[in-house]
């Protein structure tokens, strides 16, 4: 019963955010988020950006989700931001004058932001899945995620100079230490699309499907492995992979010391350990 309210109360919540549509698989501790305005290919108006943060909240407080696909409704990922309604809804913050002006547009790129960020530092595992089209905007979204899945016809573009704005939604700050800092130049300088086997061989995404349906089955089924492991160890390694973009190996060593120092008695290793010793497979929490 708790369950079933549990799982009541977080589709209820989901109905004040139209833009995004959760489907949730308890009994493999895994969702889907879909972006859900495929009349629009997923174009991210304003919604999107106000409500992400909120709908990941909602992901990284529920105890029955470890890991997350996130993927398109209807024929492409995303085409990115919505600029036209972007540009109708602030030019007069765009073009303001005055440094109240300029600070409210600072403050807007600094909002806009938080919902990527929620995704590139939450405990949970993020895997984006991409078909048709990951532009702009989009390409910022999957760079948060951890993992990144592509269906043959995906194409990437980090189209942002070739609409006179540099990329400022975390793109130009997390490809580099994913494909490097000479491909994210290439991306960013040329603003050209590329094709999934080009996002293949720079390293953007893990692997490739045929079609929009297998690369959803593939996504789902590798949420699945991941949920499976210990949650601790998982979100340990997630935390260490993300402490060493900003830090050097020494630094990285002694923080990943410090934390199974902290952490490796956990629920799941005392499983294991007992089940070593009765030669049975141990059963994580």
């Amino acid at each position: 019963m708790n369950q079933i309210t549990a799982q009541s109360s977080i589709e209820k919540q989901m109905e004040n955010f139209p833009f995004f549509k959760l489907e949730k698989n308890p009994q493999n501790r895994t969702a889907i988020l879909y972006l859900n305005k495929p009349d629009k290919r997923n174009a991210m108006d304003m919604s999107f950006w106000r409500d992400l943060p909120h709908v990941i909240r909602l992901i990284e407080t529920d105890p029955e989700i470890r890991c997350a696909v996130i993927a398109g409704s209807g024929k492409s990922f995303t085409t990115g931001l919505d600029l036209g309604e972007f540009i109708a809804d602030s030019r007069q913050i765009i073009q303001g004058e005055t440094g109240d002006r300029r600070t409210e547009l600072y403050n807007l790129i600094l909002g806009m932001q938080t919902g990527l960020n929620e995704i590139a530092n939450g405990r949970k595992i993020y895997i984006a899945a991409v078909q048709k089209h990951c532009i702009g905007g989009g390409l910022d979204l999957i760079a948060a995620c951890d993992l990144r899945l592509a269906s043959k016809d995906a194409q990437f573009s980090l189209r942002e100079t070739r609409v006179a704005i540099v990329a400022d939604m975390g793109s130009l700050n997390r490809l580099p230490a994913i494909i490097g800092e000479g491909n994210t130049a290439l991306m960013a300088y040329t603003g050209r699309d590329f094709s999934a086997e080009e996002a293949l061989r720079m390293g953007l995404v893990s692997e490739i499907f045929e079609t929009q349906e297998t690369l959803l089955a593939g996504a789902r089924a590798l949420a699945e492995e991941i949920a499976a492991n210990p949650t601790l160890a998982v979100q340990g390694s997630k935390e260490i992979i993300r402490y060493g973009r900003s830090h050097g190996p020494d630094d990285g060593l002694k923080y990943v010391a410090a934390w199974n120092a902290a952490f490796l008695d956990s629920a799941d290793l005392r499983e294991l350990s007992s089940a070593v010793l009765e030669k049975r497979r141990p059963v994580f929490g």
